[in-house]
């Protein structure tokens, strides 16, 4: 039979149930079910006696030398005591197994799974412990770098707003926001004391979803699927940005923030200018998804990326540039 071409598919549980079997020699009761379809797809493996989780990368869309890297770094911070999700080698010592799904080959790699609970709104002192963990991070990752992408200015936001004009092509006020937002962080990078900054390589998608919280001080961290190279303090900006988000008391965001700060300078200092850029590096990540979100339209965004997500998104992250008395355009 031939089948009409592809360009996503949700590969069976019980299939890949069948995979781990045979290729990480579970027991024949081992069971598979979906955990997320989202940019990649993620499955919950359950032995007689433990848990795991299969990403199965969406077709093409990391090269296999993009994922070694990852998953590199994954290994280097477990040797380092960093409590991560870390990859499992199958019977054959590989991490990276090929599956040929309708669309194309995709990668797949089988992870430990991470205890705990994902908290939306956490305590001071599950903040300062997230504080303590990313400062342990940075200090194992400063001034390394991974063949991956490079963040920046036009990396991170510019490149999101030009595939935004594409994809939004009705004059609006959120995109006259988007348009005054890319030249002031171009400007506020670029001009940037980078004497004061860290370099080194991030994470860039810390926040609660991506993170398991065990006893309150347990912190184990997963997801690294974006990771590259950049300034720390944008790890340090999106956890704040979205924190302030899901954190409706302004007086408690405040609280918790500097719990965050205690945590982390128990650790290593932020520099000054580093506090100075934060809320400009929460507003780029923030907006580099929005050029994410217009990426993976066909597959994934579609049930919700609109005109009027557009607004909410747009008027979500400048609440927190106001918080932080920044103004970048009238809504």
């Amino acid at each position: 039979m031939t089948y009409a071409p592809a360009i996503s598919s949700i590969l069976s549980p019980e299939y890949l149930a069948e995979f781990v079997i045979k290729h990480y020699g579970f027991d024949g009761k081992t069971t598979c079910r979906i955990l997320k379809t989202g940019i990649n797809h993620s499955y919950l493996i359950a032995t007689s006696d433990k848990k795991y989780v299969l990403r199965v990368y969406y077709y093409d869309w990391r090269k296999e030398s993009e994922i070694i890297e990852e998953l590199q770094l994954l290994d280097y911070l477990r040797d380092n005591d960093i409590l991560v999700s870390y990859p499992i080698k199958d019977c054959n010592g590989k991490y990276i197994n090929r599956i040929p799904a309708l669309e194309g080959e995709r990668f797949a790699v089988l992870f430990s799974y991470a205890e705990g609970e994902s908290i939306r709104t956490p305590s001071e002192g599950v903040i300062y412990s997230l504080g303590v963990t990313m400062a342990k991070m940075h200090q194992l990752t400063i001034n390394r770098s991974v063949k991956r992408k490079d963040y920046n200015a036009n990396t991170l936001v510019n490149w999101a707003f030009q595939s935004a004009k594409k994809h939004f092509t009705e004059p609006s006020i959120e995109m006259e926001y988007f348009q005054r937002a890319n030249s002031i962080i171009s400007s506020e990078f670029n001009n940037a004391d980078t004497n004061n900054l860290r370099r080194g390589i991030v994470h860039l998608d810390l926040w609660y979803e991506n993170m398991k919280v065990k006893n309150e001080s347990q912190i184990t961290v997963f997801d690294f699927d974006n990771c590259g190279n950049g300034w720390l303090f944008l790890d340090i900006a999106f956890s704040l940005t979205t924190l302030f988000r899901n954190e409706p008391n302004k007086g408690n965001f405040e609280s918790k923030m500097a719990s965050f700060y205690q945590g982390y300078e128990s650790i290593i200092s932020i520099s000054e200018e580093e506090k100075r850029l934060i809320p400009y590096g929460g507003l780029a990540i923030w907006l580099h998804y929005t050029g994410i979100h217009i990426q993976r339209f066909n597959d994934f965004s579609n049930q919700f990326l609109s005109q009027e997500f557009l607004k909410f998104w747009i008027q979500s992250v400048n609440r927190w540039m106001e918080y932080n008395e920044i103004k970048i355009h009238n809504l």
